[in-house]
């Protein structure tokens, strides 16, 4: 008779998804609400509403795979707004069939060099990461001449992020496809157990054999490409890359990770969370643009349910010990 509460009782990794589920299904009574009020009509449950903005999440859904790779062993990447920026500047500029890998290149070359500023030069990711995103904003620029970029997707970039297959957007496949292999990663090889423990003690983890810094540069390397690959992704669907269009991913991204119960001081956390803080912050976005709140209005209600969110993990936290 013990085992069955045992059973139903949430792990302490399970909790923040169980949370993170309660806050989608009050967005989506909330925002049924609200349009059932104005409009006479709750577009939320619509299925070609839902995976239009499914569609547009993916570009974030892939930016915060790499985000939580590099938030579990205890660091975090400003720079992904440029790097992501720089990747779609780079891959419409080359063209034809190098675009994708030039793009791709970019991004890889960038969390490379993340990676040893914060491995070897022992330079906190903070401040390391924030520098490049400035050096790499001063590179576009300078590439652009100030104006916006005249180049356009290629027509592979365009299909991989705009086009459907079966009524299901391309862009979703892809976001899937680096969903399983990142949460393969994290649960079932070395590298990921590796990552764990350098995020829970990074003294204990290189005693105990693990090359802190190759993981180190190893996940910084991946939070590139996935920001690279992002930036190909919303190029193509934008049709083209423009200034700034990386700015938009930072903070909601780490809000996700956050949302999904992955410690934001690294070595715990599930991407089961993280996919399910993505769909969160997608939904609460999409009701606050039927809502027509601005963009600032935007920035203070994710700072304040990422503070609610680990106010409540906390309190779980105690209640369990």
């Amino acid at each position: 008779m013990t085992a069955i509460p045992a059973l139903l009782k949430p792990s302490r990794d399970d909790r923040p998804i169980l949370i993170a589920a309660m806050f989608i299904v009050a967005i989506l009574v909330a925002g049924t609400a609200y349009t059932l009020q104005k409009f006479g009509s709750a577009p939320l449950f619509s299925p070609n509403y839902l995976l239009q903005q499914l569609q547009i999440g993916a570009f974030l859904g892939i930016v915060a795979a790499g985000q939580m790779v590099v938030i579990l062993i205890s660091q975090i990447d400003l720079s992904v707004p440029w790097t992501l920026t720089a990747a779609a500047m780079m891959a419409t500029a080359v063209g034809g069939p190098m675009a994708i890998p030039i793009g791709l290149a970019v991004g890889l070359a960038v969390g490379v060099v993340n990676g040893v500023g914060v491995a070897y030069l022992r330079i906190p990711s903070m401040i390391f990461t924030l520098g490049v995103n400035a050096v790499m904003r001063g590179l576009m620029v300078a590439h652009t001449g100030g104006f916006a970029p005249q180049t356009r997707a290629t027509d592979l970039m365009r299909t991989l992020a705009a086009e459907h297959v079966l009524g299901i957007p391309n862009a979703l496949f892809v976001w899937l496809a680096i969903s399983v292999i990142v949460a393969i990663v994290l649960q079932r090889t070395v590298l990921g157990r590796a990552i764990y423990a350098l995020g829970n003690k990074e003294a204990a983890a290189y005693l105990a054999g693990v090359n802190t810094k190759g993981v180190t540069i190893i996940c910084f390397a991946i939070c590139g490409l996935t920001a690279g690959i992002a930036g190909v992704l919303l190029a193509g669907y934008s049709q083209n890359a423009y200034q700034g269009m990386g700015d938009a991913y930072l903070l909601p991204a780490i809000a996700a990770v956050v949302i999904g119960g992955t410690n934001i001081l690294g070595g715990r956390g599930r991407y089961l969370g993280t996919f399910v803080g993505v769909i969160l912050i997608v939904l609460l976005n999409s009701v606050l643009s039927i809502m027509e709140m601005p963009e600032a209005g935007r920035q203070v209600i994710y700072g304040g349910v990422i503070i609610l969110m680990l106010l409540m993990y906390g309190r779980a936290e105690r209640v369990a010990g």
